[in-house]
């Protein structure tokens, strides 16, 4: 273990039973009568079926002084195993942790909260159980209430407080721990939208004084926000370990239905998961294509390239007028721009229907992305979050060395004057002026 390293592990795995049941302590009496009904009367029942599962299998990492890590999977996946056992919640079962530092962790906001004490004698509270020392607590109190915007409410018992008051509060106070390994899971998404992004800002300045962060989410954009590195988990075993949006992207793209097929079948319902059902049927999309340079279905598009969707849906029978809205977004639903196909207020006849949306300058930077599909009339619509998803591949630019490693999501072409000595330039203006 290096001296720029905080925290090393190795090898951690964790084992769990189910269908485990530990009874109370047992007597004399009732062993002898376990024995007798065993022995004497052949009561055998058979013992409770138990299945040994790996929360964890084999994972290794480190994690440098002032790293952000994200830690992203699915549910069940060991997210929040792994954090427990770097909190010294629970024991691994094989492998081995080392920490340099105090760790402190953010694993659930409010934890240690009573109701009947007012929300000054809970900041105390929740603080002391956090480990924070009371000189450390009096000096910090004035900005934690500030932080939470509850001034007005402080000596109000808690059990009187809004849940979004309530965990505003536990939130500031959890938020202005000062350890050197920082461990939070899923607390960021509290209150209101100003209230998590002012959450964000927080857990972001922690990383930039140079403490180290652990950050669990399954928040993509707020992962990438916060972190430059990322491990992704999946049923227990280490799957990727890299830079976040390479990461992030791998995890969100596994996540998607339908991968690599060329024109999606949206008369499945399983590609219209988490999504109410339309409540007439008059209108339905059918299916979507990413057109490529030859007018083929698609999946991976090279940049600049146009962007062209080619979508088809059918009328179940005759309506008055149609609105089709085209989006294009991130993986992890982050709207990037958007076309309306107008109002098409002559009747619209039963039958199947084609168009394509067309983007000639496409402006998508490489990576992963996805097609939202809506379709809106007066008694009719469906809507398709994810109807297509696709990838932007990088082209070479000629002698632009550094364009495939552009930061974020949107290319557009721009262009730098010469540069010039700031007096040289100063005496051309006064030239002019004279």
């Amino acid at each position: 273990m290096s001296s720029s390293t905080a925290l090393e592990v190795s090898r951690l795995s964790k084992e769990y039973v189910i269908g485990e049941q530990r009874g109370g302590y047992s007597t004399m009496r009732d062993a002898v009568a376990h024995t007798f009904a065993t022995v004497v009367r052949g009561d055998r029942r058979p013992r409770p079926r138990r299945t040994r599962i790996w929360a964890l299998d084999d994972v290794s990492f480190e994690l440098e002084r002032g790293e952000a890590l994200g830690v992203i999977g699915h549910n069940g996946a060991g997210k929040t195993t792994i954090l427990k056992i770097l909190s010294r919640i629970t024991a691994p079962t094989k492998g081995e942790v080392r920490v340099k530092g105090h760790v402190g962790s953010l694993l659930e906001v409010g934890t240690g909260f009573h109701p009947e004490l007012t929300g000054r004698d809970n900041v105390y509270l929740n603080g002391a159980i956090l480990g924070m020392h009371r000189r450390e607590i009096k000096r910090k109190f004035d900005e934690i209430v500030s932080f939470a915007e509850i001034e007005q409410f402080i000596d109000t018992p808690v059990k009187r407080y809004s849940s979004g008051m309530y965990v505003r509060l536990a939130f500031a106070v959890a938020a202005h721990l000062e350890p050197d390994i920082l461990i939070v899971d899923e607390v960021l998404a509290v209150g209101d939208a100003a209230f998590q992004r002012k959450c964000l800002g927080k857990m972001g300045d922690a990383s930039y004084e140079g403490r180290t962060v652990l950050f669990v989410s399954h928040n993509m954009g707020a992962v990438r926000a916060l972190t430059r590195r990322a491990i992704w988990l999946d049923h227990g075993r280490l799957k990727a370990d890299g830079e976040t949006t390479t990461v992030v992207s791998d995890y969100l793209t596994s996540t998607e239905a339908g991968e690599g097929a060329t024109v999606a079948d949206l008369r499945d319902d399983s590609v219209r998961r988490g999504v109410h059902k339309p409540m007439t049927r008059k209108v339905r999309f059918e299916s979507a294509a990413l057109l490529g340079p030859t007018g083929d279905a698609v999946v991976r598009l090279p940049e600049r390239v146009p962007l062209r969707v080619e979508v088809t849906f059918r009328v179940v029978e005759a309506i008055r007028f149609l609105e089709l809205y085209l989006r294009v977004k991130t993986l992890d639903g982050r709207w990037l721009f958007s076309s309306f196909s107008g109002q098409r207020e002559t009747a619209i006849e039963a039958g199947t229907y084609r168009t394509v949306c067309e983007f000639p300058d496409n402006p998508l930077a490489p990576g992963s992305f996805a097609i939202e599909l809506i379709a809106r009339g007066i008694e009719n619509h469906d809507l398709v979050p994810n109807a297509v998803r696709f990838e932007v591949d990088a082209v070479a630019e000629g002698d632009i060395r550094y364009a495939v490693n552009q930061l974020g999501l949107i290319r557009l072409d721009s262009a730098w004057s010469e540069i010039q000595r700031a007096d040289s330039a100063r005496e051309l203006v006064d030239d002019a002026i004279t």
